[in-house]
């Protein structure tokens, strides 16, 4: 770092880990020979028409193209709708408005997704974390003692890394401890894996509830960079205040659009659909493998599991190009790795390879 950027850097970036995402990981590997089951990622591209039209024009803040369509989706009305570049976006928005810099905290519970902590972070924002129970559901006294202490509590659910949902009885006692001093933020990007799950029609009841979602995962969208943020019309509108004017490229709002229409939305659906099969057949053939333990439960497009060779058994499957996720950093995750769900073919593949390791395994023992 050079004596000028040393000098003017922000203080509280300075020993900051960016966020490890798959990708950057990774980077730099060959995307066609390798197998990615590392980012949560759907194994399916699906096809979308684009017209180019309107690309010399800036686009709509909030495209009502597509707000319509994921209002009647989700079954919320469009004023409580905000759509971004990716709920990681949502994420930054409700810091960057509900939160003083060096002033207030968020609240999160790990093992959970990383990136309400980095989003903290950069905003110069504190971070208290209340870690899940050893069954993963929430440790409510712990969380209930940070009352005026924090002005957002994340809740992921269902939960990255664990597949794990929050119980109803359980959320509803955080929203309702935290109703006039916090919002309450659950992220459901996976609910499309869980629907009956969903807080979305519970918005009128919850003052404090701010739901993300994000068509990354079940709409096979990643690329695309789209994610909503659902709440109560004042909240919204305040982070309104904050959000940049063009958040939403022309190219994406098209996309976007097409996805949430009736065909787009069956095609989601059955693509789910396989996915949940492809679940319940990899986790018969993980259970028969010596010595694995598989951890949390299945209600994302994932499967958590722990080995005491985990790292032999990670650097195997990356010589033979094929990715998978090491969870073991965070917090009661030791020895752990997570499977995003593939095709049959991506699946059946990485299952080969598990089975020839362990088999090799046995020979050298």
């Amino acid at each position: 770092m050079s004596d000028l950027v040393g000098k003017l850097i922000c203080e509280n970036l300075k020993a900051l880990k960016p966020y490890e995402s798959a990708r950057r990981i990774f980077a730099g590997g060959d995307s066609e020979s390798e197998t990615w089951l590392n980012a949560n990622e759907s194994p399916f591209a699906n096809d979308f028409n684009i017209e180019t039209a309107h690309f010399n024009r800036y686009p709509d803040c909030q495209p009502q193209s597509v707000l319509a369509p994921y209002a009647k989706y989700a079954g919320v009305q469009a004023n409580q709708l905000l759509v971004s570049r990716g709920a990681d976006e949502g994420i930054e928005l409700l810091i960057r408005t509900f939160c003083t810099p060096g002033k207030d905290s968020i609240l999160i519970c790990p093992p959970t997704y990383g990136m309400y902590a980095i989003s903290a972070e950069t905003c110069n924002v504190g971070i208290e974390r209340v870690p899940l129970n050893t069954d993963f559901s929430l440790d409510l006294p712990a969380i209930n003692a940070h009352q005026n202490k924090v002005s957002l509590v994340f809740i992921c659910s269902p939960n990255n890394p664990t597949g794990t949902s929050i119980g109803k009885a359980q959320l509803q006692q955080v929203l309702e401890h935290f109703a006039d001093t916090a919002l309450v933020v659950v992220d459901e990007a996976y609910i499309e894996f869980d629907a009956s799950n969903t807080w979305a029609t519970e918005l009128a009841a919850y003052p404090n509830l701010v739901i993300l979602r994000t068509l990354s995962k079940a709409f096979a969208l990643a690329g695309l960079r789209c994610g909503f943020t659902l709440a109560n019309s004042d909240v919204i509108q305040s982070i309104m205040k904050v959000i940049a004017p063009y958040p939403m490229p022309e190219p994406v709002a098209q996309i976007a659009a097409q996805a949430l229409s009736p065909k787009g939305l069956q095609q989601m659906s059955e693509q789910v659909d396989y996915l949940q099969h492809q679940k319940v057949w990899v986790k018969q053939k993980l259970s028969q493998l010596p010595g694995l333990e598989l951890i949390g439960s299945d209600n994302a497009n994932f499967i958590l599991f722990r080995h005491p060779q985990k790292p032999a058994l990670m650097d195997f499957l990356v010589k033979n190009s094929v990715l998978i996720r090491d969870q073991s950093k965070q917090v009661s995750l030791d020895n752990c790795l997570r499977i995003t769900l593939g095709t049959q073919q991506q699946n059946e593949k990485l299952l080969a390879l598990m089975v020839r390791f362990f088999t090799q395994q046995r020979e050298l023992a």
